[in-house]
């Protein structure tokens, strides 16, 4: 899934970006010349707008704002609009290798009712973000309750499944110091969609 995004789409021009201080032979400074801020690559800061499809169902259509190369979308997507261009519009097939892996039966775990607070309202098939010990969020499904114990399903939602993704490039820019110094856009909440919510992507905590 994908962080939302808000705000205007941003209208850049194409700038040639240049090396100083080095030597470059001839066929890479023509390569470095055609290299503007329209074409998506590492550290810019990437807009597009997208459907997700998932075994034939569309699941989601919004926009999307992530900084290119740091693993802040998954690799599925990521790795496809590599030298994509503003204005271009590909569709993309994630694999669950390259989404959100594939399932895991061993992720299916049953614990005792009372690691949960008295008035903790466990739902079965309702997704639920949870804490551990050491601090960490995640995300469970309840697939079983019974008296005494709660059996959770610890896989991501998406696990197991390709996803279906026609994406439009809305825009490209430079990041801001402090975005390219965190490796991720900043937005309040979740800092990117790899943070520390469980959900991934689209999820209500990013």
């Amino acid at each position: 899934m994908i962080c939302q995004v808000l705000g205007p789409i941003l209208r850049l021009q194409s700038v040639i970006i240049m090396l100083r201080g080095r030597t470059t032979p001839h066929g890479e400074w023509r390569k470095m010349e055609e290299l503007t801020l329209d074409t998506i690559q590492n550290d810019l800061v990437v807009q597009i707008a997208y459907n997700l499809n998932v075994d034939g169902e569309e699941i989601e259509s919004d926009l999307l704002e992530y900084l290119h190369g740091h693993g802040n979308i998954i690799p599925g997507l990521e790795q496809p609009l590599t030298g994509a261009k503003v204005g271009d519009t590909l569709e993309v097939i994630a694999k669950a290798k390259d989404a959100y892996g594939e399932f895991d039966p061993d992720s299916i775990i049953t614990v005792s009712r009372e690691s949960f607070p008295p008035d903790f309202d466990i739902r079965l098939g309702e997704a639920m973000r949870l804490r551990d010990a050491a601090g960490h969020v995640f995300q469970g499904v309840a697939t079983a309750i019974s008296e005494d114990t709660v059996e959770l399903d610890l896989n991501h939602p998406m696990a197991g499944k390709d996803l279906h993704f026609k994406v439009t490039v809305l825009a490209v820019r430079p990041p801001t110091e402090e975005e390219k110094a965190a490796g991720h856009l900043q937005y309040g909440g979740c800092e990117s969609c790899s943070s520390d919510c469980g959900e991934g992507c689209g999820s209500d905590c990013c």
